[in-house]
């Protein structure tokens, strides 16, 4: 019914308002790339030199957007503080510390906060990094360089809430931590070792053999019986069993599916073996690999289990419910 209501009652063309909405931060993001100039790169050079920590301060949404930059270069190698500019000034003056620089982010440039907290940084003796809108600001002339920071116009059709500006200040944030990434050489290692958890570092660091059971090896000879395989398939609860010589050589490998196609072709049984039906080079995966590439050669070859190899003898399985258990899919 509110639905109804909704869709009968006179309203602004939603659709359009959104892609408007995108068409104007799309605007405000490329107006971005003539601040990429000498002070951008300075700015990196001394954050990549930088034996301190960046303080980063703002109010309102500067503020948020703020702390998302400080969380970026957290994780990506560029130890950062945030410090709001409020708090700053009833105490909090005292998160910097000498050898710290700091970016402060304002559209104006020209809150009162901000007039407050500048020339105690100033006084303080520490660099200062302005994101602004505006170059001629109180922040814009206080500052020692100064990242521009504007947009042409915010997406609030009363050109007011801060939008588009906010964007401009995230994405110009994100080159910031980018730039001084690939300077650091940050590799995926490193990144694993700031996120290690959730899906994210558990793809960066969890291996094959964190995750495998290590009590469950299935395993047939190729002459034992069907009803053997289908016993030990059962048993070990992996849906599929390795088939070895009795020198313990990988032979095959024979999955709870493969027994039901050999079940509907043959009804002789009992004439079968192991050999009869097992898969011959059987995917495999070495036991130190990373276990998100265990799930993509599974997705690939549409399969829920690999046999794992370590030093090239047959250890065990790893199963797609195994992957889907540490949550990293």
């Amino acid at each position: 019914m509110f639905f109804q209501n909704f869709m009968s009652t006179p309203n602004p063309d939603i659709k359009k308002t959104a892609l408007e909405v995108i068409q104007k931060e799309q605007l405000a993001i490329n107006s971005l790339r003539k601040s990429i100039d000498d002070s951008f790169l300075k700015v990196v050079e001394i954050l990549y030199l930088s034996k301190g920590r960046l303080i980063v301060t703002g109010i309102g949404k500067s503020a948020i957007i703020g702390q998302k930059i400080v969380a970026t270069l957290n994780s990506t190698g560029t130890p950062a503080v945030f410090m709001h500019a409020a708090d700053a000034i009833h105490g909090d003056l005292g998160i910097i510390q000498p050898g710290d620089t700091v970016m402060c982010l304002s559209k104006s440039g020209e809150t009162s906060e901000i007039k407050v907290l500048v020339p105690l940084i100033r006084k303080m003796g520490n660099l200062l990094i302005g994101m602004v809108g505006n170059r001629d600001s109180f922040l814009g002339r206080s500052a020692d360089y100064i990242l521009m920071a504007s947009a042409p116009h915010e997406a609030c059709p009363n050109d007011l809430a801060p939008t588009a500006s906010t964007t401009v200040q995230m994405v110009l944030g994100d080159a910031l931590a980018i730039c001084l990434l690939k300077l650091r050489g940050f590799t995926p290692s490193d990144f694993a070792r700031f996120h290690p958890g959730g899906s994210l570092g558990k793809k960066l660091y969890l291996r094959v053999s964190d995750i495998m059971t290590h009590t469950l090896r299935p395993k047939v000879s190729p002459e034992q019986t069907i009803r053997d395989t289908l016993f030990e398939i059962s048993r070990n609860r992996l849906g599929a069993t390795a088939v070895l010589d009795d020198k313990e050589k990988l032979q095959g490998i024979i999955t709870d599916g493969d027994v039901r196609r050999m079940v509907e072709k043959n009804s002789n049984l009992e004439a079968l073996c192991a050999a009869d039906v097992m898969t011959r080079n059987p995917k495999t995966i070495p036991y130190d690999e990373l276990a998100v590439h265990a799930y993509r050669m599974m997705q690939a070859n549409k399969i829920t289990q690999l046999i794992v190899l370590k030093d090239e003898q047959y250890v065990g399985m790893v199963h797609i419910h195994d992957i889907i258990r540490e949550g990293i899919v």
